[in-house]
């Protein structure tokens, strides 16, 4: 990956003085905070992709060979994936479509629901899951480029903007066991 040249002035910063300047000032900090997040996006996505280039794999395509590793027995229906990564139905099947010709995965029929499909981690798949799941780790995940603190309030930030803006909800408590 190419370095990049450091700015002499943040321009997120900049952008923040010209809209108080403007006459926006009321949503300046609003602005502020969106831009960095997207920037901050662009900057974890450039190492992540780094990292998952000598294994020929987007960051969809890993998520997709993730989720179907973490399963007890490496299937789960195609429904399912869409839900959990929380991404278009489109997406979803495209990202399939990749991993089945590389022989990633592969679809199987519902044991029980004639319309839909199982999808299922291979051999190859799951090795290969488990090697850019190693690179990932060492990395970017085990360094992400914040104070350990940092890395914990940030998480607790974006939880608290994603459950308000529904992106989840709660567990609800379980039963107590007899």
């Amino acid at each position: 990956m190419a370095a990049t040249r450091r700015l002499p002035v943040d321009p997120i910063a900049e952008a923040k003085r010209q809209w108080i300047e403007h006459g926006w000032e009321s949503a300046a900090a609003g602005m502020t905070a969106v831009t960095s997040i997207i920037r901050a996006q662009q900057l974890m996505f450039a190492r992540i992709d780094a990292a998952l280039k000598p294994f020929g794999l987007s960051f969809a395509r890993y998520e997709m060979l993730r989720l179907l590793g973490f399963t007890r027995e490496g299937r789960m229906p195609m429904a399912s994936a869409i839900a959990r990564l929380q991404v278009h139905p489109t997406s979803v099947t495209n990202t399939v479509d990749r991993l089945a010709r590389d022989g990633l995965v592969a679809r199987e029929p519902h044991p029980t629901d004639g319309r839909a499909a199982m999808l299922v981690l291979t051999e190859p798949g799951r090795a290969l899951v488990e090697r850019a799941t190693t690179a990932l780790n060492a990395e970017v995940f085990e360094q992400p480029g914040l104070a350990e603190e940092d890395t914990t309030e940030l998480v607790r930030i974006i939880a608290r903007l994603r459950k308000d803006a529904g992106d989840f909800a709660d567990p609800r408590p379980q039963p107590e066991p007899f």
